[in-house]
This record gives structure tokens, sequence and C-alpha cells, in this order.
């Protein structure tokens, strides 16, 4: 049975972008100083927070975008230290409050608020990928992250196009079925063992499969997360920039919340 053409041809452009994006991003763990993987995190954040802003931005939505860059950057930038983090979080939400005391315009919170959840959701969750990495095998959890959730997210598409019969969220995601979340979950219970097999010899294997089934979860609340937030902006997708997935925020949606979550859950474990 031959899969339908459109799904055929999305899944060809991911496993295309994967071939693309894979070993430059194993070089920046592996290969590079470690101040250049926080630099790439750093990059990442500033555009899919970008992303978000000119997302709401087409809706016609009053975003105070270079604001918003800038304290996201600041919010991310100081996951480089622990102590400079509550500073500059309370800076950037003081800045992002003062805004509308400084237009022209009838004052009005919704823009920063707006702003604020942008820096909230985007730099302040993504900022973690940076205290993930400084752990101990902390490149190690970077691949078992990224590669649990991939492998999940890519078996609900797979399972949920060709199999999907029941809706799981229909009035935030139609696309999204039960058949597709039940698969993610499984695909990411066995990936997380065998990435704990593969990249932490001699640990239990129960650490994996506790921290797949994790992953597994709170990775479906990130997708459906962004899943609100495109429906409020009436968009489909936030970008074009990755072939296959749309723009970068379409890419980070389950990483959002699962790199706070496996920070936690490694740092817990020891």
């Amino acid at each position: 049975m031959r899969w339908p053409g459109a799904a055929e041809a999305a899944v060809a452009r991911r496993l295309l972008s994967a071939v693309v994006f894979i070993p430059i991003f194993l070089w920046l763990l592996y290969g590079a100083a470690a101040p250049l993987f926080s630099l790439f995190v750093l990059l990442l954040s500033a555009r899919a927070q970008w992303e978000f802003t000119r997302m709401f931005a087409r809706h016609g939505e009053t975003v105070y975008r270079w604001a918003g860059l800038a304290a996201g950057l600041g919010v991310t930038g100081s996951f480089l230290g622990e102590d400079q983090l509550p500073l500059v979080f309370t800076a950037a939400v003081m800045l992002l409050l003062s805004l509308p005391l400084a237009t022209r315009r009838p004052p009005a919170w919704g823009p920063t608020a707006l702003t604020l959840l942008g820096v909230c959701y985007v730099n302040w969750l993504l900022g973690f990928a940076v205290w993930l990495r400084k752990l101990p095998q902390g490149a190690a959890w970077i691949v078992f992250l990224l590669a649990v959730t991939w492998l999940g997210e890519t078996a609900a598409y797979v399972v949920g196009s060709r199999l999907g019969r029941h809706p799981l969220a229909p009035t935030i995601s139609p696309g999204k079925t039960v058949e597709g979340a039940v698969a993610q979950f499984g695909v990411s219970v066995l990936a997380a063992g065998l990435c704990v097999w593969w990249l932490f010899p001699g640990r239990p294997i129960g650490v994996g499969l506790t921290g797949g089934a994790l992953l597994g979860l709170v990775g479906q609340c990130g997708d459906l997360a962004e899943s609100v937030l495109k429906r409020s902006a009436h968009t489909k997708d936030t970008g074009g920039v990755i072939p296959g997935h749309g723009g970068l925020l379409d890419r980070l949606d389950s990483l959002l919340f699962n790199t706070p979550a496996l920070f936690y859950y490694a740092r817990h474990m020891g």
C-alpha cells in the first residue's frame, strides 16, 4: 500500500532537512567549543521569537517586535550564568511593561502581554537547552532529547496520516489523532530505552523508559500549545525556513516543553 502523495512528499522533505541539519548539530555538540553551542541556542531563540511576533503582527495584532527581540535575547543569554537570570528576567518584564507608557497611542496592555508571552514561551523555555548542555554528559542528554522527541513526532505523523480515525483535539488541531498520539508516546518510550543503552552504558533501562514517557506526554502538550497560538493568529505555519516543517517555531513546538522537563529529570537522576 502506497502512502498518500502529500504525506510521502512531506516525509521526504523532512528526511532531507534531517540529512542537512543533523551533522551540523552533532558538530556543535561534540566538535565545537561549548560556547558555540550556547551561541547557536541564542540564535535559534532570536529567530523563533521573531517568528512568534511576526505571526501575530501579520494577523493585525500590535506587538513590540524589536523590544521583544532584545528582551528575549537577554533572557536566553542569561542562562549562560545562573546568577544573572533573575536580574535579566526582571529587567525584561519591567521594560515590556513600561512600553505602553512611551507610546502616543491610547495605553493598552494587549501588545505588552503578547510580547511578554513570546519571551516566556520561546526564550525562557529554550534557554534550558544551555543548562541541559552544562550537566554531566550534557551532550548525550541533548542527543537523547532530540532523538526521542523527533522520533516520537515522526511516528505520530506517519501513524496519524495513515491510520488516524479519532480526533485528539478537534477544536485545537483537527489533524491530530488519538492513534498518532498513542504512536508518539509508544515510540518515545522505545526510543528512550534504546538511547539510554547507547548513550549511557551502565544506567538502568528504566531511566530511559521513564524519561521517554515524560517526553512523550509533555511534548504533545507543547505541540498542542503551539497549535492554540497558531489558531489564535489564524495561521497554519509560522514560516518556511525548514523544508517539510514550516517555520523554526513549528520544529521547536515539542522541544520547548521537553527541554526544561528533561533538564529537571536529568538533574534529578544525576
